[in-house]
């Protein structure tokens, strides 16, 4: 079989823990602060635990509802949340031909401490082996946030791009690839059809603190990648194809956002399906907001992501003025 999609990176178990109101604070200042007294017993309203998830797993399902052949490459633990995962995956119709069971390993477990439309993450990303598997050639492969001790992982995918150079490569830092920065995963960058950051994000990359949107699409270009996507939350999002930066704002929520996680791979996951449907870059700016939309109205990452239908109904129904505008020319 010859995949559409292929999405590679950690798989992580989340556990909601809705805090009560009253139960914490946030604190403003330069950096929000989600506080409670140290020491003290913290009342919280309810808990939910949701199999299969990260930035990759969230690519492969949003993928696979949108229609596209759907595998995806992780490793998991021998245990229980292992098990889950690869029901979960099968659910979605994702190929789990590549998920990997590491024996005496267990599967990545996060706590997300849900306050208000908003989450804190604690995370742990166990030392997996990181091995490539040999993959049916694909027509993207989407690239995502791996453990600390993934580095040569990332030569294994070169590697394997190198030696298939029709397979388009999606690449969505995850926290430990920003840390390593431009310089070293340049190999990766080089290689790079599009690339999906934040504004912070993109600044960190390239080790710059020139928060100008024009500077950063311009230098993310100089690494190599022919798109560059830069998303601002609740303000829009940006994209370059290097001469000209459009801009795409937020599809209207229906009702304020329930709770956050996900709406960053929904958008970033959602555009590379797109383009992967024939879709050109103003078209996929238009269809991935409206899944971060759906995607904010429920609980966890994956819940509220749209198949094509009903993508296509909301884009339909969308307001005039609801289309990519120039920005600027660099």
């Amino acid at each position: 079989m010859k995949y559409d999609f292929i999405a590679i990176g950690d798989v992580v178990t989340d556990a909601f823990i809705r805090l009560l109101p009253e139960s914490a604070e946030l604190q403003d200042g330069v950096e929000k602060k989600l506080c409670f007294l140290f020491g003290e017993k913290v009342p919280f309203e309810n808990s939910r635990v949701i199999p299969a998830v990260g930035n990759s797993a969230n690519a492969a399902v949003a993928a696979s509802r949108l229609g596209l052949s759907t595998a995806f490459v992780t490793n998991i633990g021998d245990d229980r949340a292992g098990e889950e995962t690869i029901e979960r995956l099968k659910i979605e119709n994702v190929v789990t031909d590549y998920v990997i069971s590491q024996k005496g390993k267990v599967t990545n477990y996060h706590y997300v401490l849900w306050y208000q439309d908003d989450r804190t993450i604690l995370i742990k990303h166990e030392a997996y082996e990181y091995h490539l598997p040999a993959l049916e050639e694909p027509r993207w492969i989407y690239f995502s946030s791996v453990g600390a001790g993934a580095l040569r992982y990332h030569d294994e995918v070169v590697a394997y791009l190198q030696a298939h150079p029709n397979v388009k490569l999606a690449f969505q830092p995850g926290t430990f690839q920003i840390k390593q920065g431009a310089k070293g995963l340049a190999d990766v960058y080089k290689h790079s059809e599009i690339i999906m950051c934040n504004r912070e994000e993109a600044q960190a990359i390239l080790g710059i603190q020139n928060p100008d949107i024009a500077t950063l699409a311009k230098s993310m270009h100089t690494l190599g990648p022919k798109i560059v996507i830069i998303t601002d939350g609740v303000k829009g999002a940006y994209a370059s194809q290097g001469d000209t930066i459009w801009f795409m704002r937020n599809y209207p929520d229906p009702k304020p956002p329930y709770e956050r996680t996900g709406a960053g791979d929904a958008f970033s996951s959602t555009l590379v399906v797109a383009l992967a449907l024939g879709k050109s870059l103003e078209e996929a700016l238009m269809w991935a907001p409206i899944n971060s939309m759906s995607v904010v109205q429920y609980v966890g990452a994956q819940e509220g992501l749209l198949r094509k239908s009903a993508l296509e109904r909301y884009l339909a129904s969308a307001p005039k003025d609801y289309k990519p505008t120039v920005f600027a020319k660099i």
